[in-house]
């Protein structure tokens, strides 16, 4: 609690109130705010409680935290120099990987942030066709034309942007119809707690060619996670841009924007610049991460783990007779509370999760999980057992 009345005064992430937008609040109260360190799939909050992790800092973390070999490869380049004004190998050896493992990655920019990867794809997007609107699905970042909230954003960015409903191909057609001829890209997630209903993401992507829009992957949960190619491989689908981060690195700040030569070659025609973009400590963790996860073995070991996690709570959703509903792909499951009554359902969720983090196990009550492959079958059944527990506090709410 010192910690946090400190931050407070200083930090105005901690100082207002609303700075967390809806969707990724916590239980006020419920939750450790400073964490000490971490290893594998456990934090250590900042008065020495250890936790199970499956937020894994929103899914950067796919081999468990601190991992030995991700960590002797950055500091190796942090010995070496890693801000030296010339291009180094890693660079290199980063885009040469990614232009083998991603489906349609012909060319890559290395860049820094989610938001600068999708940010760059919007752009190198209305360069290439002459166009400015951008029709997007989920969360795409905080730049201007993605951001949650309008606060500082002109009015004349956000008539640029439009959106639609998720797995309905004809609300998408009606939004291209009412703007025939203008939009430059369809920039989505592949999909976020539900999964894509057969045929929508390859629809989606015919729907968009049919305008002459470019068609986005927004891949930074979804890449290096569900397979080694994202989505895209998953689902046997190809975009025109598909842009990664979080896991690709296990936790370092790299992000990746990979797509069709003649699309990426509009860098030439724009500017998309940082001084520290050719930082090369986060493209070694990079490099590190991808070859652990290169022959597939730790991808069907967190597959692995997340059926099991969700036939347990899903079993457990049955023998309490609690209104939830278990959604998510395996590497990314979620728990959602459903009664009719949304303060209940939200009481219940509270409760809930509550419990979950009394118990050590820290789950995110509005955002879905992740799973690494330092989560162990031993961790699972502490963690069933805790959620056992805690659905029989939220069973009284109810």
């Amino acid at each position: 609690m010192k910690l946090l009345a400190r931050g407070r005064l200083v930090d105005a992430t901690l100082s207002e109130k609303d700075y967390v937008i809806e969707r990724d609040r916590l239980v006020e109260g419920a939750y450790p705010v400073y964490g000490e360190r971490a290893r594998g799939a456990r934090i250590w909050d900042a008065d020495g409680n250890e936790y199970l992790d499956y937020i894994l800092a929103y899914g950067t973390i796919i081999l468990g935290h601190a991992d030995p070999a991700v960590t002797k490869a950055a500091q190796q380049e942090i010995e070496e120099g890693f801000s030296i004004t010339l291009r180094k190998r890693t660079h290199i050896e980063l885009a040469e990987r990614l232009v083998r493992v991603i489906p349609g990655a012909e060319r890559v920019f290395l860049l820094k942030t989610g938001s600068d990867a999708t940010s760059a794809a919007v752009r190198l997007a209305r360069a290439y066709t002459g166009r400015d609107r951008v029709v997007r699905w989920g969360y795409n970042g905080w730049h201007d034309w993605a951001a949650q909230r309008p606060g500082g954003i002109p009015n004349t960015v956000r008539t640029q942007v439009d959106t639609f409903r998720y797995n309905d191909l004809d609300n998408l057609r009606e939004v291209f119809r009412r703007h025939a001829g203008q939009v430059a890209c369809l920039l989505l997630m592949p999909f976020e707690l539900d999964s894509p209903e057969p045929g929508f993401l390859q629809g989606a992507i015919d729907l968009a060619h049919e305008q002459g829009a470019l068609v986005v992957f927004d891949e930074m949960r979804s890449g290096f996670r569900v397979a080694l190619g994202g989505a895209q491989e998953l689902y046997g689908v190809r975009a025109d841009l598909a842009t990664f981060s979080k896991a690709m690195a296990n936790g370092w700040a790299v992000s990746a924007l990979t797509g069709r030569a003649d699309v990426m070659a509009m860098v030439g025609q724009t500017h998309i610049s940082s001084t520290f973009y050719s930082n090369t400590v986060s493209m070694a963790a990079a490099v590190a991460t991808i070859d652990q996860l290169a022959d597939g073995t730790v991808l069907d070991r967190v597959r692995r783990l997340g059926v099991r996690l969700q036939s347990g709570l899903t079993e457990l959703v049955g023998r309490h007779g609690v209104p939830a509903r278990v959604h998510g792909v395996p590497q990314m499951p979620f728990l959602g509370f459903t009664h009719p009554d949304p303060g209940r359902s939200r009481a219940m969720q509270d409760s809930f999760f509550a419990e979950t983090t009394r118990r050590g196990v820290l789950l995110h009550p509005t955002h879905h999980w992740f799973i690494c492959a330092a989560t162990t079958d031993t961790d699972l059944d502490h963690t069933l057992a805790a959620c056992d527990a805690a659905f029989e506090v939220a069973a009284k709410v109810a």
